[in-house]
């Protein structure tokens, strides 16, 4: 058991003060409003949109411009672009800044493919004199604070992510968050958290540690083994937004007993609420299906359930659904799961 004395705190991203230090994670095809709310109400601190293309925002794309929404519960949150040139990514701004997002974040650390193909994501840890144009870009052109998100490195041989930060400080940024794997592991292995406590004993600056964030005593543990300033859930917070109350608790001392099943179930479908109102019936019902699963994920009938919530095709479907599997639980205390 890690001392947890004090770990709970505020971070302070340049002019900006945040009130703790749990972040969401940016996550494409995740974090949409309806994530971040439920995450909001569960204790989230700071939420960051999924990533957004700056060539897309510049071009006109009305529809990439819809995941800079805020939800309502968002009194401060980060928009994130990826882009692989300053150009693109100071041009996006003038579209972006009317969202009056707290924090614009630059990716510098997806792996996938097509985001490496366009300059942009962790292709940019190749680069990262690039890193520092695109933030001074950036900087140059807004006083809200700009925060980078590296990996360790591009491979096992090429581990940069001082360097990486360092042009980032260049350019001006006012925070790093580092997920301590390279861009060749994806999310394989095991992070190295040894890479948090360096960037963090390198540089005067916020340093953010995501990676293997599964529970609110991985949290607590990463704080005292690192010495940084906050931890940012990913993989961690799907289908369990309860993560930052536990997180939460953990950090303050304090005893977490953990939701009840039934309690699990009504937030999956207070989300799901949330996606119908921000996306529309036939758009909630479709990406729904992954957080409703993991959601249901060891809860007993969850696998039954998890059978049939893939095949739902309307809003009434799957209130029909949850309402029976709701009096499933509160009359039965069997298992499969």
């Amino acid at each position: 058991m890690v001392n947890k004395k004090n770990l709970y705190k505020p971070v302070r991203i340049g002019k900006l003060e945040v009130p703790g230090n749990l972040f969401l994670a940016p996550l494409a095809g995740y974090t949409d409003r309806a994530f971040r709310r439920i995450s909001r109400e569960m204790g989230a601190d700071f939420t960051y949109t999924e990533m957004i293309s700056s060539e897309a925002v510049v071009r006109g794309n009305d529809k990439t411009l819809d995941l800079a929404q805020r939800a309502p519960n968002e009194e401060i949150y980060g928009i994130q672009i990826f882009s692989g040139n300053a150009e693109s990514a100071a041009g996006s701004l003038e579209k972006l800044l009317p969202f009056r997002p707290s924090v614009i974040d630059l990716n510098c650390g997806c792996p996938v493919p097509k985001i490496i193909k366009s300059g942009a994501g962790s292709a940019l840890m190749q680069t990262p004199e690039k890193i520092r144009e695109i933030v001074k870009a950036l900087t140059s052109i807004t006083d809200i604070p700009v925060t980078v998100k590296i990996r360790s490195g591009w491979t096992s041989d090429t581990i940069n992510y001082l360097h990486a930060a360092e042009m980032a400080l260049e350019g001006g940024a006012a925070l790093i968050s580092i997920h301590p794997r390279t861009r060749s592991q994806y999310y394989s292995g095991k992070s190295d958290w040894s890479c948090i406590k360096n960037l963090k004993e390198e540089f005067d600056v916020p340093v953010i540690g995501s990676g293997d964030l599964y529970t609110g005593e991985d949290a607590a543990r990463m704080l005292e083994e690192t010495g940084c300033d906050g931890v940012m859930f990913a993989r961690g917070a799907m289908g369990n937004p309860f993560i930052f109350s536990e997180a939460k608790a953990v950090l303050n001392g304090e005893i977490w007993t953990g939701p009840s099943e039934e309690e699990k179930v009504e937030a999956a479908f207070r989300h799901f609420d949330y996606a119908v109102e921000y996306t529309g019936e036939a758009s909630a019902v479709k990406e729904m299906r992954k957080h409703l699963c993991a959601y249901t994920k060891g809860i007993q009938g969850g696998s039954a359930f998890r059978n049939r919530i893939v095949h739902g095709t309307s809003v009434r479907e799957y209130k029909e659904m949850f309402e029976e599997f709701l009096k499933n639980l509160r009359e039965n205390s069997g298992d499969g799961i």
